[in-house]
């Protein structure tokens, strides 16, 4: 790879796909988990198709740029080769395992003669009256629906001309895949399969000529501004709007269908712009999240949640008052979270709430105790994202049933989007009106399950009366501008002060080390994008700092180069939980200052949203973050190095113990769990 000053945001998170994928090729991973990392990529993939492939066409077009040389061209590429890998993985590896363990998952093959009675039966009873054929002419009033499964199946009647029909694939209703066991073995079939093998039925009348599976990747809507400065963005607005709404950006097809017929597609639903693109036999493999196989052998040995604080009393916010806390999950149970709002939901003491939402569980019970406090007399403001990617639509459900409860509900808009992870009590104390939870993930009690995040619970009443001014801020729905001077000494808030005082704690570093005196900086994020601070950590390098990175997918800082960056090393880890915290460790000659928060280092966190990171105060939890960020760094089996041509080699140190830091941070936390 060509040296230059930055990665390219888009490839290096095809570099972190592609890791995920990797997951799925090791023989020591667990067989089930091996296949949910299949589904993992093939989502991750999904989204970049909808996300940023149609922003990367629009910006070759506006460049006019050789298709061959552009970021499109090089990410169509990189996509191909990981879609072959991933071949490999599923049909060398994958389904050879599972044959073994007496599964025979039917992919890429007929349906065994012994099973068509069973999958006849099953396409009578479950299927056939959920199928709607549509005849593809060049009137029809029909629009394929994104991501969604369909056969493009052809028929002939007598000598008359072969026709064209699309046959939905309702998996919406029905189960993915079949499974049923005859003589000992356990036969696991997709459902497009399977009616496949039952469209004589369908089209009684006609020869069936053919049937191939397709699908159609529509961009998301994209709030382009978080990616490009105005200018740009304007500009492929400007593109993205000359074509209809929710434009293809990919069509997939399987091989084999005739190219007449191919083309017939592309032309009805205006295909033209799209990546033509032969996939596999079969497609959408991200719902192998749901792959029908159980049995303790083939998943990750069960992690119990732990405790994080052993007696919690007649009221956690006594117990929070008494001293900070912090849970780390999903290592510990998410309960006590959730009692933090139950009990804020009930206690005679609690005036009022305010938190902000990004991403709404669908069975929240936050949101529900939000909506039982605000029924019980609590004065409740709620701050809910309503573009959180994906999860509008569930955001907006739980938005109206809070609203009609009584919560007051603030919705951010384009010019403030918020996506700290905050949660504010407000109570009838002497000493300590302020209770509060801060986070480096989304208050969402499903997510916790999987992804790894931290969440201070204090009742430091200076931080803490930062944080209602800035609730105050947040109702009045308006942009930060010069104005709105909020006088932060704890908090670090984005569009305030959080740049300036990342940038000036790097700042520290760099002339503690020209003045001869230690130095260090360790940073653990998801994406690392915004140039201003890549070239801080630049400068740092330069002057002699030496930089530890945990990045778990966009990484645009290239490490290792001289005169630039040999004193950055940076490791990617890929495991059994989703890597979601950010933490900030800076080493202050020996006085180390501990940060954590919800914001990215992306131009979108820091320049267009409202994002929050916060001090850790107390001695014994920064011990307890700087024990498992040591425990990451250390890690020699799930982590990789994020190298200057993003191939994520393995971490291999001669004469080191194994050192998988997931399952180190379980048993440490444990013993935290015990009194040790």
């Amino acid at each position: 790879m060509e040296t230059s000053t930055f990665f390219d945001r888009d490839i290096s998170w095809l570099s972190f796909n592609g890791r995920v994928l990797a997951e799925a090729g090791k023989e020591t991973v667990p067989l089930l988990e091996r296949i949910k990392f299949l589904s993992i990529f093939s989502s991750n993939l999904d989204e970049f198709y909808r996300v940023r492939m149609p922003a990367l066409l629009a910006l070759q077009k506006i460049k006019k740029q050789n298709r061959e040389d552009s970021t499109y061209q090089q990410a169509a590429d990189f996509i191909q080769a990981q879609l072959h890998q991933y071949g490999q993985i599923l049909s060398q590896e994958i389904l050879p395992d599972l044959l073994k363990n007496n599964i025979r998952f039917i992919y890429k093959e007929e349906i065994p003669a012994e099973l068509i009675p069973f999958t006849t039966n099953y396409f009578f009873t479950q299927i056939a009256g959920l199928l709607q054929p549509v005849l593809l002419t060049k009137d029809v009033d029909f629009f394929p629906e994104n991501n969604q499964l369909y056969l493009a199946v052809i028929t002939q009647e007598m000598d008359a001309e072969e026709k064209l029909f699309l046959v939905n694939i309702p998996y919406d209703v029905v189960p993915r895949f079949l499974k049923t066991n005859m003589n000992g073995i356990d036969y696991i079939l997709f459902l497009e399969d399977v009616i496949k093998q039952n469209l004589r039925y369908l089209f009684s009348t006609a020869t069936i000529k053919g049937a191939f599976n397709i699908k159609i990747t529509r961009d998301a809507e994209l709030d382009l501004q978080d990616e490009y400065d105005d200018y740009l963005a304007e500009k492929i607005e400007k593109q993205l709007s000359k074509r209809d709404k929710g434009f293809a950006t990919r069509f997939l097809y399987e091989p084999g269908i005739p190219l007449r017929h191919l083309q017939s597609i592309v032309e009805l639903f205006n295909l033209h712009k799209a990546s033509v693109v032969e996939g596999g036999t079969h497609h959408n493999l991200r719902d192998l999240a749901s792959f029908p196989m159980s049995g303790a052998s083939f998943s990750y040995p069960a992690w119990p949640p732990l405790q994080s604080i052993k007696h919690i009393g007649d009221s956690i916010f006594d117990n929070i008052t008494e001293e900070d806390r912090m849970v780390h999950a999903p290592y510990q149970s998410y309960d006590t979270i959730l009692r933090f709002f139950n009990e804020a939901s009930i206690s005679a003491v609690v005036q009022e709430i305010s938190t902000t939402l990004y991403r709404v569980a669908n069975d929240s019970k936050i949101a529900q105790a939000l909506i039982s406090a605000a029924k019980n007399g609590k004065k409740v403001t709620v701050l809910i994202e309503l573009k959180a990617r994906f999860d509008e639509a569930n955001n907006l459900r739980w938005s109206k049933k809070m609203k009609a409860a009584g919560v007051k509900i603030i919705y951010s808009s384009n010019i403030m989007k918020v996506h700290a992870k905050i949660a504010l009590v407000k109570r009838k104390h002497p000493t300590h009106p302020y209770v509060a939870l801060l986070a480096t993930g989304n208050l969402n009690e499903s997510t916790a399950r999987f992804y790894t995040d931290h969440i201070l619970l204090t009742a430091h009443q200076a931080m803490l009366a930062e944080m209602e001014l800035l609730f105050t801020f947040l109702a009045k729905h308006k942009k930060a501008d010069a104005d709105d001077a909020i006088p932060f000494q704890h908090l670090l808030v984005a569009q305030f002060n959080l740049q300036t005082k990342f940038l000036a704690l790097i700042d520290r570093e760099i002339i503690n080390i020209k003045n001869g005196l230690p130095a260090g900086i360790t940073i653990k994020l998801n994406n690392l994008e915004e140039e201003t601070m890549i070239n801080k950590l630049y400068d740092a390098s330069n002057a002699g700092v030496k930089i530890k990175l945990i990045v778990r997918s966009i990484c645009r800082l290239i490490p290792g180069v001289v005169g630039q960056s040999e004193n950055i090393t940076i490791k990617r880890i890929v495991d059994r939980y989703l890597e979601h915290g950010r933490v900030f460790i800076f080493h202050n000659n020996g006085q180390e200052e501990v940060y954590m928060g919800s914001a990215d280092w992306m131009n979108r966190n820091i320049y267009r949203r409202i994002e929050v990171c916060f001090p850790i105060y107390n001695i014994a939890l920064q011990k307890q973050v700087k024990d498992i960020i040591d425990l990451q760094w250390r890690d020699n089996v799930q982590a990789v190095w994020i190298n200057d041509s993003l191939s994520n080699p393995p971490v291999i140190e001669d004469d080191v113990p194994p050192i998988r830091s997931q399952q180190e941070i379980y048993h440490y936390l444990a013993t935290k769990a015990v009194g040790d």
